[in-house]
């Protein structure tokens, strides 16, 4: 019986809060909330992607976001970057140690860890 009343407190304190109980990072959040209807997992580990750096991948988040009419501040850009990069692409940061890929499911087998 404490289950479901404890569980209805922590659905709403992470409504209020505005962060998803699954998203690890704001970067996350924002990419699930607004970017994943159109992506596939797919779309990054393809062979003929746009991302081959830290700056194209971050040059692609800003074009994605105009394009949606988004108005993502600095910061939220180097958060979908970041989430984008630590999830599916490991490139070096320019202000950064090298990257370490999140372990993901969705990461195509057979693909660089």
């Amino acid at each position: 019986m404490f289950i479901r009343p404890l569980a209805a407190c922590v659905l709403a304190a992470s409504l209020l809060s505005g962060v998803s109980a699954g998203a690890q990072s704001r970067g996350e959040l924002l990419y699930e909330t607004h970017c994943i209807a159109c992506h596939t997992t797919q779309v990054h580990w393809r062979e003929r992607r746009l991302a081959t750096d830290w700056n194209s991948l971050q040059a692609q988040v800003v074009r994605w976001q105009a394009a949606a009419s988004l108005e993502w501040s600095d910061e939220d850009i180097v958060a979908v970057t970041r989430h984008l990069n630590e999830r599916f692409y490991g490139f070096r940061s320019p202000s950064g140690p090298p990257v370490v890929l999140l372990p993901t499911a969705s990461r195509r087998p057979g693909s660089p860890p």
